[in-house]
Order: structure tokens, then C-alpha cells, then sequence
């Protein structure tokens, strides 16, 4: 660490919506919805009166359908030049795309999605259980893509929540969705057009739960202040960082150059997600779910989507459901299945 600056903490900042985030990514949203019992056709066992359906955000009585009508979501909607990483926690999303591809995950599961150059999906929340409540809990986060794989064939990737490797270390657990901690955890291989598989990007995607009183010192990353990295504290209250007492709810900038100590003193478990990269540094214009890095290439984005619809919508209707089968699987264009961790 610079001994002219010592501080671990370069900024701190609190949580809005979305998340603020540091190049190489563009956007981290948290959703956390309470949804109700299941109504049988997969929506909510409850009126929808009072909300603004298609646009629903307000989280009324705690939950929200997003652009769903009938099943909470996002129905068929279009992206270009970057990648989508969800991480589902609780609760189930189903997947469906212009590339003919299905996938139903969830609990712990990550869907990692190279949109590249053009790809439809849709992201439906389907409530399964009909007796008891169906609790949803995901972050989706948006990572760049650099010039040169912009224009990468469409590709996602199913992370089971078996294979996730998982750092334990008396009252610490940490998921490593990407990146490497320490010599003894790698995450799983990212997608082959992706930042995060290069090794110079230094890239790490971690979610970490802290008992009360568990104490863990993240490591300096490797690429030192090349690195950027941003600490989302988001649940819990009581995280002592370097010494300094943080407040919940608050994105914490950190020193690539840094080891951190991370101690939680209060009485709640703590929960923490990192963003870590080195920066891609190239210009980014964005409109919508568009990213290129000109306004020219924007226009042509747009110009393509409306002549092929980047490959039309296979699916009779625009926020497709798998069926009541609470059953994770992924089925690729290809027609190779997956399910839960093993493929078929």
C-alpha cells in the first residue's frame, strides 16, 4: 500500500437503484421480492389492482412484477455488446432466447450471458409453489464487453450452484462466481469472449456471508491499482472495515493495492458482494440495452435490430414459463441439456 495514503477505502457511497458500478461493469441491480403463494397459472395468489402493470418497480407489499402482465419479469426484450451475469439466491428465473435456448435456475445457480452481437431473452419469474410464499433474491450485473468482442456470437453459460466453488474459513463463506481467492479457490471457467477471460483483467465476482464476530482479510488483488474493486454491503449491520466502522446499505471503493480486514462485530449475519476489474477504458455508448462505444454503432445496433430482430422470437408468446416441475435444466440451441450441475 502507498504509505502517502494508507486508507484502504477510496469512497463510499449509499445504495440507490441500480448500484453504483466501476468499468469494466456497467449496472448491478438487487432484487428482493416477497412474492405470495402461486396462483396456479404462475402469477401472484393476489390482485394486481393498484399497480402499473407492464412498469410495475414500486415494490407494493413487497414485491413487484416488473414488465410481467400476468408472471412477474421481464418478457422478450433485446441486448448487444456486453454480458449479463445473474445470480440467483432464492427463487427461480426462466430463460428464454432468439437463439431457441431454454434454462429454469435458481437457488444459488448463475446464468452468465454473452449477449455479443444480438441476442432476445426474456426473464420470467415464475411463482411455483401454490401453498406457501415464493421468495425471489437475485443480482444482475452487467460487465462490458471490449471493441473487439462486441460483435461475439450470442453464448451463455449455466453455473450451477453445485460447482460454484466456495471459500470457508471459520464463520466466513464465499462464493467465487469469478476471479480466484487466494491458491486454493478458482472460480469457474467465464464465457471465451468475455473480459473476465483474460487474465489481465483481474476480474472477481465474490458474494460473502459473515457470521457475527467472523473476522476475514480480502486479499490485495493481483493486478495491485490497475484493479478496481467495489464492496457492496448490503445486508447485516456491525461491518468493521480496516477499523472503521461502515454503515449498511453503502457500495465501499477500495485500493486494488489493499489487503482489507473485514470483521463483523454486530449480531446479524453480514452479507457482501464484490465487483472486481481491471478497466477495459474504452469509450462506452449506451442507450438502453444497447452498448457500443460509438453513437455511430448505436444507430447501426438499431438499424439491425429492427431489419433481423436478431433472430426472431422462437416462443408463442414473449415471457415463456417451463411448466410447474421446479426442476433446474438448461437446454442449449445446440440441444445439449444440462441439469442441475450434470449434463444429461
Amino acid at each position: 500500500m502507498n504509505a502517502s495514503n494508507p486508507l484502504p477505502i477510496v469512497g463510499i457511497q449509499p445504495l440507490g437503484f441500480p448500484w453504483p458500478t466501476l468499468d469494466p461493469f456497467l449496472f448491478c441491480v438487487y432484487h428482493d421480492d416477497a412474492y405470495p403463494a402461486g396462483n396456479g397459472a404462475f402469477g401472484p395468489q393476489a390482485s394486481l389492482a393498484g399497480r402499473q402493470i407492464g412498469q410495475d418497480f414500486a415494490g407494493k407489499d413487497g414485491w413487484r412484477m416488473y414488465h410481467g402482465k400476468t408472471v412477474p419479469g421481464f418478457p422478450a426484450h433485446p441486448h448487444r455488446g456486453f454480458e449479463t451475469v445473474t445470480v440467483v439466491r432464492k427463487g427461480r428465473i426462466d430463460h428464454a432466447d432468439s437463439m431457441g435456448a431454454t434454462a429454469r435456475y435458481g437457488d444459488g445457480d448463475t446464468q452468465w450471458l454473452t449477449t455479443g452481437s444480438g441476442i432476445v431473452h426474456a426473464e420470467m419469474f415464475p411463482l411455483l409453489d401454490e401453498q406457501a410464499p415464493n421468495p425471489l433474491e437475485l443480482f444482475q450485473i452487467w460487465l462490458n464487453l471490449p471493441a473487439r468482442s462486441k460483435m461475439a456470437a450470442p453464448h451463455f453459460t449455466m453455473f450451477w450452484a453445485e460447482q460454484i466453488p466456495r471459500h470457508l474459513d471459520s464463520g466466513v463463506e464465499i462464493a467465487c462466481i469469478a476471479g480466484r481467492i487466494g491458491d486454493a479457490t478458482q472460480g469457474l471457467t467465464p464465457p471465451p469472449d468475455s473480459w473476465a477471460s483474460q487474465a489481465e483483467a483481474d476480474l472477481a465476482i465474490w458474494t460473502l456471508k459473515l457470521q457475527p464476530g467472523a473476522a476475514w482479510t480480502l486479499p490485495a488483488a493481483a493486478g495491485g491499482n490497475s484493479t478496481r474493486r467495489q464492496l457492496y454491503f448490503f445486508k447485516g449491520k456491525g461491518l468493521q472495515l480496516a477499523g472503521q466502522v461502515i454503515g449498511s446499505h453503502v457500495a465501499i471503493e477500495l485500493r486494488g493495492d489493499a489487503a482489507v480486514p473485514l470483521v463483523n462485530g454486530g449480531s446479524d449475519v453480514i452479507e457482501l458482494l464484490m465487483l472486481q476489474g481491471r478497466p477495459i477504458g474504452e469509450p462506452v455508448a449506451q442507450y438502453g440495452p444497447f452498448v457500443m462505444n460509438t453513437e455511430q454503432e448505436l444507430r447501426q445496433t438499431f438499424d439491425d435490430y429492427r431489419r433481423t430482430g436478431f433472430g426472431g422470437w422462437p416462443w408463442p408468446d414473449e415471457a415463456p414459463v417451463h411448466g410447474a416441475d421446479p426442476e433446474r435444466f438448461a437446454r442449449h440451441a445446440d440441444g445439449r441439456v444440462e441439469r442441475a450441475g450434470k449434463r444429461a
